[in-house]
């Protein structure tokens, strides 16, 4: 031991104790090149320790109380008329500290690496993979059933939806020639509320009264629908609606399969609150192609000068002919008096 160089042989009195049932000795303890020994007072030796095993019990405390690393139950005990025996041996456990092999600086930076990867992963990756998987299994009922939850708490704000015996019939053509068949109960309209248009999980589309009431053309109202129909395809209504609540709400939906109170209130409020979002014309003017419907009436609806939607006039797809009629001038009567007075 280098720490004991400066020593021959040191020895001290002390306190030992084999396991916490036997009684207390008086010992003399010899400190060696490398171990403990521990003796009787008839110099009979009672135990050896390894110097390198040491452990203290009550660091910094009088008496000094030793034991063997990994076995606290045997004692021994170093008082104030030892202090260089428990010098010596502080030396010694404070060297073999020392010399003890630390983790390399590597190995710390490849940990914080890995930490800070799987940090990062948490915060950016898994929020946006638990949407995706939450938007890919949530099944058609249960978008129904969500949808159904905003309109109820939409209806609340806006007032409740419009519906008359005479323009039943009318919406559900309207709706079954823009958006296609087997659409009944797609097309909603508000008294109020919504600003234009909104679409909701499950399919329907809202709109505001002024757009069925005002027009002279059901053109007009049409391309407004086929527009909303775009938004919905473009981007999963149940997508943007758990983007908007966040992450818990994610959570609970693929969990529990439900929605919270809360996150219904507020998502609702966001919907009434927004604008539609533009749409590219070239998409605008492929739609209105597909539909078989003029462009230039929703164009003139969005800018009555027709200068912020000139390409749409201009490329009309349906300019030359060949338009399919939207609904009859009786089903468009109405339908322009769903909402009454």
């Amino acid at each position: 031991m280098t720490a004991l160089k400066e020593f021959q042989r040191l020895e001290a009195a002390g306190i030992w104790r084999a396991t916490p049932e036997d009684q207390r000795k008086d010992v003399i303890v010899s400190l060696g090149n490398a171990s403990l020994t521990i003796f009787d007072l008839r110099e009979n030796v009672l135990a050896h320790w390894s110097v390198a095993a040491v452990a203290r019990a009550n660091k910094g405390q009088t008496p000094a109380i030793y034991h063997p690393d990994g076995d606290p139950g045997e004692t021994l005990e170093l008082g104030k008329d030892s202090p260089e025996m428990i010098d010596a041996i502080e030396r010694i456990r404070t060297a073999i500290e020392k010399s003890r092999p630390r983790p390399g600086k590597l190995r710390v930076w490849i940990t914080a690496l890995i930490a800070a990867l799987v940090l990062a992963g948490l915060i950016f990756w898994l929020p946006d993979a638990l949407l995706r998987h939450t938007v890919q299994v949530v099944p058609a009922v249960k978008r129904d059933e969500i949808g159904d939850a905003l309109l109820e708490r939409i209806t609340r704000i806006s007032g409740a939806a419009c519906t008359s015996r005479e323009a039943t019939e009318p919406l559900r053509r309207m709706a079954s020639r823009v958006l296609g068949p087997g659409q009944r109960g797609a097309l909603v309209v508000l008294p109020g509320g919504v600003k234009t248009t909104a679409h909701l999980p499950g399919g329907r589309i809202l709109l505001n009264r002024s757009l069925v009431e005002d027009p002279e053309d059901p053109d007009v109202t049409a391309g407004y629908i086929l527009a909303e129909r775009l938004r919905a395809l473009s981007r999963d209504p149940l997508e943007d609606m758990l983007v908007q609540t966040g992450l818990w709400s994610s959570l609970r939906l693929l969990t529990t399969g439900e929605m919270s109170e809360t996150d219904l209130e507020r998502y609702a409020e966001h919907l009434l609150s927004q604008n539609p979002p533009a749409l590219s014309n070239d998409m605008l003017l492929a739609a209105f192609e597909t539909a078989e419907l003029r462009s230039t009436p929703y164009a003139y609806a969005l800018d009555v000068t027709g200068e912020t939607t000139l390409p749409l006039i201009e490329a009309d797809p349906m300019a030359g002919g060949g338009a399919r009629p939207v609904l009859s001038d009786a089903d468009w009567l109405r339908l322009q008096g769903i909402c009454g007075e």
